[in-house]
Order: structure tokens, then C-alpha cells, then sequence
């Protein structure tokens, strides 16, 4: 590979690690509700998850899921269900939130542990199919059909990196202004829209294709 192909990889990743979704919701309300250390958790899970589907990708897993189409719907109904019970727990917060020191969803989230957001981040993308189409259609424009394994890693880790940057610097810039977004009306606020937009990225997901 040379560094041009190999920044134009990272470049494609970046923007789709920026594009909004639901690893964005996650990362941002768990940075929002449980403080900096969750929101960090989390997006190592998202990272975790894309090196998931890469490795699957460049050895040929990810292709068999895009292609079948009964481990496609499996795993986009079960990721879906996933969004949609993550949006319904955001939704049900806002509806009874009046305080978040008291909001009995904040001390749960902030309970669960660091595990709790690292699981919640790595399931929102290794739960969507979308993501193995992706990576899919992009590996095979930057690896030769003999690439070895040096290659493929080196892609991997590229992916890695660059949406764990993306996702931590989200985390950092919410908890950041958790001073501001703890504030009742915010935090139904932020709850209300992450739940809604979770929900609908569910239901998407749902009638999702593979073509």
C-alpha cells in the first residue's frame, strides 16, 4: 500500500465515523449521564466493534453475513431491538427525570460500571449489519486479493484509531459541558432527542437491506 491509498482509506473512515448514527447517540449520552470516564468507555466499545467488522471483512466473515441473507436479518433484528430498547430507557428517562442527581436512569447507567458503557458502545456497531456491508465494499478497493496478513491488520488498526479519536473527542467535549447538560430541562431534553433518534436508527435498521 502506499501512503496515498492508505490516507485515503483513513480519510473514507473518518467521514463515516462522523456521519451521525447511533454509535454518536450512545457515545453522547453516556458521556452526558455517567460523566467522561463512561463516554470514553463507550467509544472504546465502538472502536472495538469496527475492528470487529474490519477483521471480519478482510478475511471474508463479513462478506458471508452481507451475502446471507438469513444471518443479515438475524443480526440487523436483533441490533435493531438493541436501539430500540436503548430508546425506550432514554425516552422513559426524560419522561420521569426532574432532577438528575435523583434521576433513579442516571444512578443505574453511573452503577453499571465502565463494562456497562464499553458493552453498550461495542454492541450498538457489532450488532449492525450496515457496518459489515461497509467495510465490505471499502477493503477491497485498498487490499489485492493476495494481500497478507500485514495489510489487512494495518487497515484494521488505521479504522481502529481514527474512530476511536473521533468518539473520544466527542466524549471529552460532552462531559465537558456536563455542568450545563446535568440541568433538568437539558438532560430531558438530551434524553428525549437521543431517545427518538435511537428508536428511528432501530426501525431503519430493521428494513435495512443488503443490497
Amino acid at each position: 500500500m502506499t501512503t496515498a491509498q492508505v490516507l485515503a482509506f483513513g480519510g473514507v473512515v473518518a467521514l463515516g465515523a462522523m456521519s451521525p448514527g447511533p454509535d454518536f447517540a450512545v457515545v453522547m449520552r453516556r458521556s452526558a449521564l455517567a460523566g467522561r470516564a463512561h463516554g470514553m468507555a463507550t467509544a472504546v466499545g465502538v472502536a472495538a466493534g469496527v475492528f470487529a467488522w474490519a477483521i471480519a471483512a478482510a478475511t471474508g466473515v463479513a462478506a458471508l453475513v452481507a451475502m446471507s441473507s438469513v444471518a443479515f436479518t438475524i443480526i440487523k433484528l436483533v441490533g435493531a431491538g438493541y436501539l430500540v430498547y436503548l430508546g425506550v430507557n432514554a425516552l422513559r428517562s426524560a419522561w420521569r427525570s426532574r432532577d438528575f442527581r435523583s434521576d433513579p436512569d442516571a444512578e443505574r447507567t453511573a452503577g453499571s460500571g465502565l463494562w456497562g458503557s464499553f458493552r453498550d458502545g461495542l454492541l450498538c456497531n457489532a450488532l449492525n449489519p450496515k457496518a459489515a456491508i461497509f467495510f465490505v465494499a471499502l477493503l477491497p478497493q485498498f487490499l489485492s486479493a493476495d494481500a497478507g496478513l500485514a495489510p489487512m491488520l494495518t487497515l484494521s488498526l488505521i479504522a481502529v484509531v481514527i474512530t476511536a479519536a473521533w468518539f473520544l473527542t466527542v466524549a471529552n467535549l460532552v462531559a465537558a459541558a456536563r455542568r450545563v447538560l446535568s440541568r433538568p430541562a437539558a438532560r430531558r431534553f438530551i434524553d428525549g432527542m437521543s431517545g427518538t433518534a435511537l428508536i428511528g436508527l432501530g426501525v431503519r435498521l430493521a428494513f435495512t437491506t443488503a443490497r
